[in-house]
């Protein structure tokens, strides 16, 4: 994977976002609008009744407003990921849990 495209609540946390994007090392794309779900109900709608003519007209609506590149060093990136491994490690053989 190249690039993901993020939306919800969350997705407005660049913090996260640009975390996320440095973890996983692919470019994160997020819309102008982050509830894109209510978005996308709304398209559908408007090519039902015929507001929009097909899913090109619809397509050509989307705005980004934000991309994240990632900028995090593969030695740090790995290091996160095998301390996070450890501890999820940890919680699934923990005999108190």
């Amino acid at each position: 994977i190249d690039s993901m495209s993020v939306d919800g609540g969350a997705s407005s946390n660049d913090f996260l976002m640009q975390f996320q994007c440095d973890i996983m090392d692919v470019v994160l794309h997020r819309p102008d609008s982050t509830e894109i779900t209510a978005a996308g109900a709304a398209y559908l709608a408007g090519l039902a009744v015929g507001f929009w003519q097909d899913m090109d007209e619809v397509r050509s609506l989307k705005a980004q407003d934000m991309q994240f590149e990632p900028n995090m060093d593969s030695q740090r990136r790995e290091g996160l990921l095998a301390g996070w491994r450890h501890w999820v490690e940890l919680t699934r053989t923990s005999k108190d849990g």
